[in-house]
This record gives C-alpha cells, sequence and structure tokens, in this order.
C-alpha cells in the first residue's frame, strides 16, 4: 500500500442515529430553518437600531453596561461562587465544542448587551466595537465608506470577541495575519473589577499579547479597537484551477501568492486576497483576488458575479467549475466575496440538508439559509452530538507554509476528507513569546512566503464527514483527532480550541506555550476567578471540584517549570 493509499477498514453497523442524521433535514426545514431566518431578521433590525443612534449615545450605553459588568464582579463571593463566566447558553456558541464547563456551577456576568460599533475613526483608521458585534454586522457599516477590518472572517455569525479570544483567519491573512493581530487595543475588565485598557506599549502590554488564544480567562472584553484598510467596490478574482498529486497542488498554491524571489511585501508580486480548495488528492483551484473599483468593474467585457443572492449556486461548487472550463476571472461585489461561505457553511450544508444546493431548493428556500449553528447544537441530544463528534471532522490544522504538501498527505491518509481549505496567515515575531509562535530561527532558512519579522502559516481547513464514513466503513473520530493533535505538535503546528480537542493538559501545553498566560493569569488575579484554558477548552463535562482542583493546582504551582 502506498503511503497516499488510506487503509482498508471493516464496514459498521448502523444504528437508530445514523437514520436520524440521516432524515435530520426535516427538522432543519421546518424547525431550524424558520427560527434561523428570524433570529437573523430581528438582530439585522437591532443592528439598523444601533447604527441609527449617534457614537456618543452608543458610548454612553456602552459606559453603563460595564459598570454593570464591574458591579456584578464585586458581587461575587469566591468562597462560595463557582468561577466567572459569560451568561451565554452553552450551544450558542459558533465553534463545534459543546461549552461543557458552564454545566458546573458558575458564577455568570451577562455581556449580551454588548453588540454595538463604538466608533469608526477615518483618520486613525480604527474600528472601536463591543465584542459581541460580528463580521456581517462590521462589514455591513464599513464597507459602503470604502473601509473595511483588515480582517474579515468569512461567516457573519462571527463575533469580535470569538475572533479575538479564539481564532480567526480570512483569505487576507498573508499580509495582516490573524484577526487578533489587527487589534491595537484591547479593553478588558479584571478579575478585581479593573478596567484597564490594554496596547502593546503601554503597562499592561503583557496582557495584549496574552489575551489572544486565552478563550476568555484573563478577563472580560468589553471592547476592542481594530485596524481599517481601505477597500475598492469590488474584488477582481481569478480561478486557476490545478492538477497534479499532494504536493504538486501545495506548491501551486504557495505559489499564487509567495514569490519565488522572497519579495514578499511587494504588492505588484503579492494578491489582497488568497485560497484554494483542494476538491480530490489529484484537482484543486487557486484564487487570488485583488481590489477593484466600480469603474474597472463595469468595463465592457468583465463579468460581474453577485455571489451573495440566495439563488446563486454555493460559492465552493461556482469555484469548482474551473477544473472543466478552465482559468476564468470574474468580479464579486466586496461585501458579497468576504461573506461567500456563509450561505453553505462552506461544504457543511451539503452534509445538513444534501439537496440544498439544487437550484429548485436555492430558487425556492435559499434566502433562509444558512441555519444557525447554534440552533442545530441545541436541537442535537447527546446520542446525536457524540455521533458528530466520531462520524465528522471539523477542524484546522494551522502549519508551516512549507510543510502543507506533509499536512495534505497526511489529512488524506487518515481522514480523507475533501473538499480541504487552504488559506495562508502570517505568524509574527513578537517581542514576547505568545501562546502561538513561529519556529524558532525560522528567519535564517529564508522559506518561501517568510520575512525577517513572521514565518507564513497556512490553514489547512477539514470540515466534513471522513470518506470511510461516506463508504460506511468504520472510523474512530476522537483518535483521528488524537493522532493530528499528536501530528501537529511533531510539527510545530496548532489546533484552533473551537474545535473539539482531544488533547491532554499535558500535550496542550506541548502544542502552546504557557508561560506568558500563566504569568498574566497570576498577575492579573485571573487564577481561582476565571476558568484555565485548557479546562475551558477541554473535551467533556467538567464537574466543580476538577476544575477547582485544578484551579488550587494553578495556585500553588502555575508552572513554575516555566518561570
Amino acid at each position: 500500500m502506498s503511503d497516499l493509499e488510506a487503509p482498508l477498514r471493516p464496514k459498521r453497523k448502523k444504528n437508530w442515529v445514523d437514520y436520524f442524521v440521516k432524515f435530520r433535514w426535516i427538522i432543519v426545514i421546518f424547525v431550524v430553518l424558520p427560527i434561523s431566518f428570524s433570529i437573523y431578521f430581528l438582530t439585522y433590525l437591532g443592528d439598523v437600531r444601533s447604527e441609527c443612534k449617534s457614537f456618543k449615545r452608543r458610548q454612553k450605553e456602552h459606559d453603563e453596561n460595564v459598570k454593570k459588568v464591574v458591579n456584578r464582579l464585586k458581587q461575587r463571593n469566591p468562597s462560595k461562587d463557582g468561577l466567572v463566566c459569560t451568561a451565554r447558553k452553552p450551544y450558542i456558541a459558533v465553534g463545534m465544542r459543546n461549552v461543557d464547563y458552564k454545566r458546573a456551577r458558575h458564577f455568570e456576568v451577562d455581556l449580551s448587551e454588548f453588540r454595538n460599533i463604538l466608533d469608526i475613526d477615518k483618520e486613525r483608521m480604527i474600528a472601536r466595537v463591543e465584542p459581541l458585534v460580528n463580521m456581517g454586522q462590521i462589514s455591513r457599516a464599513t464597507v459602503p465608506m470604502n473601509l473595511s477590518l483588515a480582517v474579515v472572517a468569512e461567516l457573519d455569525d462571527l463575533t469580535v470577541g470569538g475572533l479575538i479570544n479564539g481564532y480567526g483567519i480570512e483569505g487576507s491573512s498573508h499580509l495582516y495575519g490573524l484577526f487578533s493581530d489587527t487589534v491595537v487595543a484591547y479593553e478588558i475588565v479584571l478579575a478585581d473589577g479593573r478596567l484597564v485598557r490594554a496596547t502593546k506599549d503601554n503597562e499592561y502590554s503583557d496582557l495584549f499579547y496574552a489575551i489572544p488564544w486565552s478563550q476568555g480567562t484573563l478577563g472580560l472584553l468589553v471592547a476592542a479597537e481594530i485596524k481599517l484598510i481601505p477597500v475598492k467596490e469590488y474584488m477582481r478574482l481569478t480561478y486557476k484551477p490545478v492538477v497534479g498529486n499532494l504536493k504538486e497542488l501545495a506548491q501551486a498554491y504557495i505559489d499564487s501568492f509567495a514569490p519565488r524571489d522572497g519579495d514578499q511585501d511587494n504588492p505588484e508580486k503579492v494578491p489582497d486576497f488568497v485560497e484554494t480548495m483542494i476538491y480530490s488528492p489529484t484537482k484543486a483551484v487557486c484564487m487570488i483576488g485583488r481590489y477593484a473599483s466600480k469603474e474597472e468593474a463595469k468595463k465592457k467585457g468583465n463579468v460581474i458575479n453577485s455571489v451573495g443572492w440566495w439563488f446563486k449556486p454555493w460559492f465552493y461548487q461556482h469555484a469548482e467549475k474551473a477544473l472543466k472550463k478552465g482559468e476564468f476571472v470574474e468580479y464579486i461585489p466586496t461585501r458579497e466575496y468576504y461573506h461567500r461561505h456563509t450561505r453553505c457553511l462552506y461544504w457543511e450544508g451539503k452534509l445538513i440538508l444534501p439537496f440544498a444546493d439544487q437550484w429548485w431548493f436555492r430558487w425556492t428556500l435559499g434566502w433562509m439559509m444558512p441555519p444557525k449553528v447554534s440552533l442545530l447544537k441545541a436541537t442535537q441530544g447527546e446520542a446525536i452530538r457524540k455521533y458528530y463528534h466520531e462520524m465528522h471532522v471539523i477542524q484546522d490544522m494551522l502549519v508551516p507554509l512549507y510543510k502543507v504538501g506533509d499536512a495534505l498527505e497526511w489529512a488524506h491518509h487518515e481522514m480523507e476528507v475533501y473538499p480541504i481549505w487552504l488559506c495562508p496567515h502570517r505568524l509574527y515575531k513578537l517581542p514576547v513569546k505568545t501562546m502561538v509562535y513561529p519556529e524558532p530561527g525560522f528567519e535564517l532558512h529564508h522559506r518561501q512566503g517568510d520575512t525577517e519579522y513572521a514565518q507564513m502559516y497556512t490553514d489547512v481547513g477539514i470540515y466534513y464527514a471522513p470518506g470511510p464514513v461516506l463508504r460506511g466503513e468504520e472510523f474512530d473520530g476522537a483518535e483521528a483527532v488524537r493522532r493530528m493533535e499528536n501530528w501537529l505538535i511533531e510539527n510545530h503546528g496548532f489546533q484552533p480550541q473551537y474545535a473539539v480537542s482531544e488533547l491532554s493538559e499535558r500535550n496542550f501545553w506541548r502544542m502552546f506555550d504557557a508561560e506568558l498566560y500563566e504569568h498574566c493569569r497570576k498577575k492579573y488575579g485571573a487564577v481561582g476567578t476565571f476558568m484555565s484554558v485548557y479546562y475551558k477548552s477541554k473535551k467533556g463535562r467538567k464537574t466543580e471540584k476538577e476544575v477547582r482542583e485544578a484551579e488550587q493546582a494553578h495556585l500553588e504551582t502555575a508552572y513554575a517549570e516555566a518561570d
């Protein structure tokens, strides 16, 4: 058997859960979609109402809400109350891991009012926003001004707070880094109720660098100042088909945005947006985008494709056409391009509603898409949840750019999931070592895509049912994820913690660096107030006793070996 051949697996016996999942579309169409659409519409009305208020009014409301958070924290009795967490229901998070830590006793702080854009400063090119502002809301406000966040995550529902405390990426991350790299200031309420503003060069600089990836375990984020960039009305998108083995597909992807002469900061050679979709072990489509003016897009002979309409083909299927018709170019309205994967949730929509990509469904019911992830989670019981953990993969492998080919071969051998999403991002060399960090000495190798100040990484996005599951064969999802995590640790890769993780505490801190995080946990009083990032990310239910014992261990040792 060659390295690229998947192992032979015995057939799996089906049970009632398989049939429930197969016909789950009935619940989705008649329950989840109508409620989702209603929620989207009411949320939109709320956003419009917020936009009608002056920035001064929004700031006044913000200050009042911050006072409520501070007062709530001061009401907590550490000896009687549980650890602090937000009052948001466990199923509402967009991430696929259920928020099991909220099932133990805890002290809730309500942040539900923090969903306003507080200011758009065109002189400083900064947007100041609250943590529950989502990507659809901010792009709707900024794009008409020919402005945008430097990194706009693709799905409308993703919030600023989640992208900062967790993980956020977009096709512009090869220029600007991850979402958190575009933040210039955090406003945080600490465990003792103090409101502080952390920047990279003030007295809270250590906290500034520790916040990303911390999952809200250092304090409560109440506002952030985020970098804006100028944009144009359209995205000129070029679709380039590629045929070859996985290593050749990986190299074509690298060549699409990383000049071989190392001139990575030259805008003439590096596009504004990049992504690649691997459709099979031998076929891919590379997409490169550059901002274009309305005048350019509307020139005679140019094709404009408004991909945001509900009846349009799903974006990943539209891009796949390049494999048959060859390279082509079209112009997409900028905001519609940003959210191109929202309607079909990348390609997860095909599993949720197998016929939702058909023309008749798109025209008749496509306007209700997508179903809210939170409602999908809310309508699944423990058996369904376990089924998806075992028979379905939603994972991102963040790997150094030069190891993308190896990662693709590993993913094919172990999971056989297609399509695969490739998106590059810079991992910056910072003054301090953060939870995620580039390979030591990377700048000495002068690899393709790297610069002196940042190593180029790639998100290898694996989202779908594995090949063995689709063929009715046995598949151990938990074991596959464990092997993936071990591969990442061995190859200086990282696993975003929105996904289901099988990491032990030891392996968690082998993957991520603990020193700065634990320093800030102790310095700012988070230990004993907020759950540690490992236990917040850990799979499975957390008892209060387990969490308190873990917190006590941190109080006594706090990773002394790292200090």
